[in-house]
Parts: structure tokens; C-alpha cells; sequence
């Protein structure tokens, strides 16, 4: 790719009246609806892996060296494929999956608040008095239990000798 020691940014308006010959139009009108730099789509920042360019992509050592201009038009070619490609997939995708997506986001949530969350608060109500139940049990049958097994067990001794 070209160093950026050599790039420089030039502003052109085509409607400054010095750069238009005498009685010519504009010859540069857009037709493309370019969104606005405000436009943010990945607020967040979910897709930061996704910014690949060419230079990420291909790169040529010092020590081969393709023509410039193969260079440059794959360079274009590369981000011209990667963008049409995009757009028509997203063109014949998009609206599958978002609608695809806000069904079962819709199907989630309606579960969510007419099922899953009254079970919880169900079980929320019940667990003190199941809770005072069990640590009964815990105490009256299990503690003594364990604790007369271990005071059997604590007179065995075991000797390990080796022949």
C-alpha cells in the first residue's frame, strides 16, 4: 500500500467557482445518500473484529513486489467485492433474521414475564418455610447421625507396613 508520508488530503469542492470552467455545470453531483457521520450503527462497539481493511487482509513483502497498479486496483477490487457483497447479502438476509430475531426475542420475553419470573417469585415465598424445614431436618436426624459415625470411626487405626 502507499506510505502515508506520501498521502495528502486535498478538499475539492466542485462548487467553488475557480475549479468549474466558464458557463460549464458542476461535474461531480451526487446520487448517492451517504449517511451521516453521526450515524453510528455499532454503538457499542460489538463488531470491533469485523473492521478488517485491505492492508489486514493481503500484504506483499519489501522483497516481492507487484506492479502499482495491480496493487491499487486490488486494493479497489477487494473493498468494492467486500462491499457489494455485504449490502446484497444484507439486502436479502436482513429482514429474514430481524424478523426471525424479534419473534423469538418476543417468544423470550413473554416466557420470561408470564412464566419464568412467577415460578421464582413462587419459590421465593416458599423457600423460608422450606428453608426452617430442612435446616430441622439437618439438625435432628443428619447432625446427630454423622456425629455418632464419626465418634465410631475415630477408634479405628489403621497400620501400613510394607513386607
Amino acid at each position: 500500500m502507499i506510505n502515508e508520508n506520501y498521502l495528502i488530503e486535498c478538499k475539492l469542492d466542485p462548487e467553488e467557482p475557480h475549479l468549474q470552467e466558464p458557463g460549464s455545470t458542476p461535474l461531480l453531483t451526487s446520487t448517492v445518500d451517504v449517511p451521516p457521520k453521526g450515524d453510528t450503527r455499532d454503538p457499542r462497539g460489538i463488531n470491533q473484529h469485523l473492521k478488517l481493511e485491505f492492508s489486514d487482509i493481503l500484504a506483499e513483502p519489501s522483497s516481492f513486489r507487484s506492479f502499482d497498479r495491480v496493487w491499487t486496483w486490488s486494493d479497489i477490487v477487494f473493498e468494492s467485492s467486500r462491499l457489494w457483497c455485504y449490502r446484497i447479502i444484507s439486502l436479502l438476509c436482513a429482514v429474514p433474521v430481524s424478523l426471525f430475531s424479534g419473534f423469538l426475542f418476543a417468544c423470550l420475553g413473554c416466557l420470561h414475564i408470564w412464566c419464568v419470573m412467577p415460578c421464582i417469585q413462587l419459590c421465593t415465598m416458599a423457600m423460608p418455610p422450606i428453608h426452617t424445614l430442612w435446616a430441622s431436618i439437618l439438625d435432628v436426624v443428619i447432625a446427630p447421625l454423622f456425629t455418632s459415625l464419626g465418634r465410631c470411626c475415630s477408634a479405628i487405626y489403621l497400620t501400613v507396613t510394607q513386607k
